[in-house]
């Protein structure tokens, strides 16, 4: 029986360029209370974020609190009225005080377009990816228990499952917690090249038998969201998902995180989604608007028939 030692997924934390990495929410057991348990957390202010952020002098931050205290207007409101600061840098600092990352505008040029929920967080786009974890978390995730990974599945390629498994993931570690998306389309691998992040070893590896080190990375500015990817591309894929090594990673993976979304080929490439699914124990099929077959997403869906996979439901890709 394979066994996966702590160094074959060891969990690289990198230090975050540029802005503030927003703090993780506290757990919720905590209280909000401090180490002593007594005094409360005292998150940061509006303005200290503000005057971090564009490095404000404290002449300036003077002349934003007298326009405060003359108009009565929040800081932000009257920093953004005297040109010192912008709407996009009020809503980052809102996101910084609700635990809620998302890339503000500046950022948005060094991020994949794809990656909505973080350059377009109060889009309609992202409003579609926060509906989709709501109906995840009503009919998969039951509370108290140890959810199934969410294998993210599609008849061919060019459907959109790369690009709703990186935005789901994004949602789910949006709520505060440990999210882990695994790159196992080990045919056509995109997930380190939307976020950004080394491909040097990753899941082939570790399915191969090679003790890779820190593979597992945290995606920076996102506390809570990690990428395990694929890394070498193998010529055989199906054959190291089918072995019960992949089986025995994935369990232990959703034992050391609350929510795995895994990414997988097309179902036109091999049985490799199909495969990965019932190891999962829960997919969603990605269907996209005037490409997707009908005759295709039936021979899908029924591909799990009498699979250990709960079926989680049909998305409908308009983007």
């Amino acid at each position: 029986m394979a066994k996966f030692r702590d160094s074959a997924i060891e969990i690289v934390d990198p230090a975050p360029a540029g802005r503030p990495t927003p703090a993780a929410a506290p757990p919720l057991s905590s209280n909000a209370t401090g180490a002593s348990g007594d005094d409360p957390v005292i998150d940061r202010s509006i303005g200290d974020i503000i005057a971090e952020l564009r490095n404000l002098t404290a002449e300036q931050v003077e002349k934003v609190l007298q326009h405060q205290r003359d108009t009565g207007v929040r800081f932000g409101e009257a920093a953004v009225a005297l040109g010192l600061a912008t709407k996009d840098d009020v809503l980052y600092a809102l996101a910084q005080q609700f635990h809620y990352p998302y890339a503000p505008e500046e950022d948005q040029r060094k991020l994949n377009r794809d990656l909505v929920a973080l350059n377009e967080p109060f889009s309609p786009r992202a409003e579609s990816f926060r509906a989709l974890r709501s109906q995840l978390m009503m009919r998969v995730f039951t509370e108290g228990t140890v959810h199934p990974a969410i294998a993210v599945i599609s008849p061919e390629p060019g459907d959109g499952k790369t690009y709703c498994a990186t935005n789901l993931a994004v949602t789910l570690a949006q709520l505060g917690g440990r999210t882990l998306l695994v790159d196992a389309d080990m045919r056509g691998p995109r997930v380190h090249e939307i976020f950004n992040i080394k491909n040097a070893a990753g899941l082939s590896g570790i399915l191969s038998g090679r003790a890779d080190k820190q593979v597992i990375q945290q995606v920076a500015g996102i506390p809570s969201l990690f990428v395990l990817p694929v890394g070498t591309t193998p010529p055989n894929p199906l054959e190291l998902v089918e072995r019960p090594a992949f089986g025995l990673l994935i369990r232990e993976l959703v034992s050391k995180f609350d929510h795995v979304v895994v990414d997988t080929p097309a179902a036109l490439y091999g049985a490799d989604c199909a495969v990965i699914a019932a190891r999962c124990g829960a997919a969603v099929v990605i269907a996209r608007k005037d490409a997707s077959r009908a005759d295709s997403l039936r021979e899908l869906v029924a591909s799990l028939s009498g699979a250990p996979v709960k079926l989680a439901g049909v998305v409908f890709n308009e983007f």
